[in-house]
């Protein structure tokens, strides 16, 4: 993005971002509780993404912050401002909707300037706040085109655009990229967190794609079943999760079944379902006898050469080179599935199915949550 494109959208960054603030938000739809007490912020400038599987609640979220739906309980503020009380119109929220939600009828010009349109913006003053933002996006030789004409990632920047067009304070991303290819969709995403850091507008993005809430937000507010999780930087969630959803939502975590042997100071020594003893760093107190799931990544676990009192046995199941990464998954004695992920390098050979092998786990790295109650335990790499 140049210089020049930038220093266009000046009168944009003249105020001070304000932060989101929502507080204890509840709806149900009929009797189903759909959100329960969340609480999140937004500080001035950040990104934050909402992220959580299907029907976990976050597009409810989504439509409370924006005006679509009113919550029946909780609060949502915008510096001094109490949003939940004031109409969708006058919020000022910029947002890009996943299917982007163009007027198919209307010209890339016509469809940014339509929210200034809306605004009763004198037609001079709206043709050069198009001709900044399209030039903002690089899409100022394409005015003319319509929707179709253009592909989906230059779909995608028209939305943004509009979303822009009235300078808003807030800027709502649901499922942004979610229509686009693997290889666009990372381009993209790197576009539009150089746009954000320009105009340092405070931006939440709803998705259910771990990687690009990683990849785009600061801090993560994870959701699940209607609440709260977790809510941290990206690092911290993935080496700190906070319960078992938390650690196989994010990544991908192996799942050993255990039951808790001894527990001291700084350290708990589990009996894992195969036979085999570990020592484990002490996160939370476990009471000895109590069923447990120790958790590994993938990258945590490591083929080796032969048996020890710290390794397990198994045998390969299946074998996968990923570029620069040799996957295997491979079965322990007692059926349990674990995954283990390598650097590759000349030197290393796949296992090859139904081979015998011995596993090391990076011990110090594991992590150990209750076992779920009232249901069976997956011993399966969570995805």
């Amino acid at each position: 993005m140049t210089d020049q494109a930038l220093a266009v959208d000046q009168q944009a960054m003249e105020t001070q971002p304000q932060g989101l603030v929502v507080n204890s938000l509840t709806h149900r739809y009929g009797t189903a509780l759909a959100i329960d007490r969340i609480t999140f912020d937004v500080r001035p400038g950040e990104v934050v993404a909402l992220l959580g599987p299907s029907g976990c609640g976050k597009s409810t979220v989504l439509r409370s912050i924006a005006g679509l739906i009113k919550p029946q309980e909780g609060t949502i503020t915008m510096g001094a401002q109490r949003l939940d009380t004031m109409p969708a119109r006058t919020r000022g929220i910029g947002m890009v909707f996943q299917n982007y939600a163009l007027f198919p009828h209307l010209t890339v010009e016509e469809n940014v300037g339509y929210p200034l349109t809306c605004q009763g913006l004198p037609r001079s003053e709206r043709r050069q706040r198009v001709a900044e933002l399209l030039t903002l996006v690089r899409l100022d030789t394409m005015a003319r085109r319509l929707p179709r004409e253009q592909s989906g990632g230059q779909q995608q920047r028209v939305a943004v655009a509009r979303a822009l067009a009235a300078r808003p304070n807030l800027l709502l991303l649901d499922e942004p990229f979610g229509a686009l290819d693997r290889a666009l969709r990372f381009d993209l995403q790197v576009e539009m967190l150089r746009l954000q850091r320009s105009l340092g507008i405070t931006t939440l993005i709803v998705t259910h794609d771990q990687e690009e809430a990683q990849s785009l937000a600061g801090r993560l507010v994870l959701m699940n079943k209607g609440r709260v999780e977790q809510i941290d930087t990206p690092t911290a969630v993935y080496d700190a999760p906070k319960s078992l959803f938390v650690n196989s939502f994010i990544g991908q975590a192996n799942q050993l079944p255990g039951i808790i042997q001894s527990a001291g100071a700084d350290h708990s020594i589990v009996r894992l379902a195969v036979g085999q003893k570990i020592k484990v760093p002490r996160q939370v107190e476990f009471v000895v006898d109590a069923p447990v799931v120790v958790t590994c990544r993938p990258e945590d676990v490591t083929l080796v050469s032969g048996a020890n009192a710290t390794t397990l046995p198994a045998r390969v199941s299946v074998a996968i080179a990923l570029g620069p990464t040799l996957v295997h998954e491979l079965t322990l004695a007692d059926g349990t599935e674990i995954r283990a992920s390598q650097m590759r390098d000349q030197s290393m050979r796949p296992g090859k199915p139904g081979e015998a092998v011995f596993l090391s786990i990076d011990t110090a790295r594991c992590h150990i949550f209750p076992a779920p109650a009232g249901s069976s335990l997956s011993s399966s790499p969570s995805h």
